[in-house]
């Protein structure tokens, strides 16, 4: 059983079976699928699930602190089950591969002279480059095959 499924048993959430299938389809490492292709996948195990209950499922799993709701500079919306575990993430720049990472230090401190009367619950840190796909071939300039 997903970590994620655990824990919303633990709590005592209702799981229908959409939700079920919902939940089954965000298990997994490094999982960061769009509401879209959450949908795509949960139609494949259960054809009569409609979009918008899919929708629902994940504001939902959000709005309780479950998944975690990934935004990146223009492009759409990603869900990550890993909501409970600190991480990062290690974003492509060219094809918009989103994996989890954990950094080994902790990031800077706000100086209080910088935090404008805030009080901060929370910092969000995305690395940036180029997957191995993405990246250019050692001496060619051109993207790997």
């Amino acid at each position: 059983m997903s970590d994620l499924l655990e824990r919303l048993r633990g709590r005592g959430w209702r799981m229908t079976s959409q939700r079920r299938v919902v939940v089954e389809v965000l298990d997994g490492d490094h999982v960061h699928l769009t509401a879209d292709e959450v949908h795509a996948r949960a139609a494949r195990r259960l054809p009569e699930i409609a979009r918008a209950t899919v929708y629902n499922t994940l504001g939902e799993l959000v709005s309780i602190g479950e998944v975690a709701e990934v935004s990146l500079q223009g492009r759409v919306k990603r869900f990550d089950p890993n909501a409970h575990h600190p991480h990062q993430h290690l974003v492509c720049t060219g094809c918009g591969t989103i994996r989890d990472v954990r950094a080994t230090g902790t990031p800077a401190e706000l100086p209080p002279q910088e935090r404008f009367g805030f009080v901060v619950s929370a910092v969000e840190v995305t690395y940036r480059g180029l997957c191995p796909a993405c990246a250019p071939a050692p001496g060619t300039g051109r993207a790997q095959p």
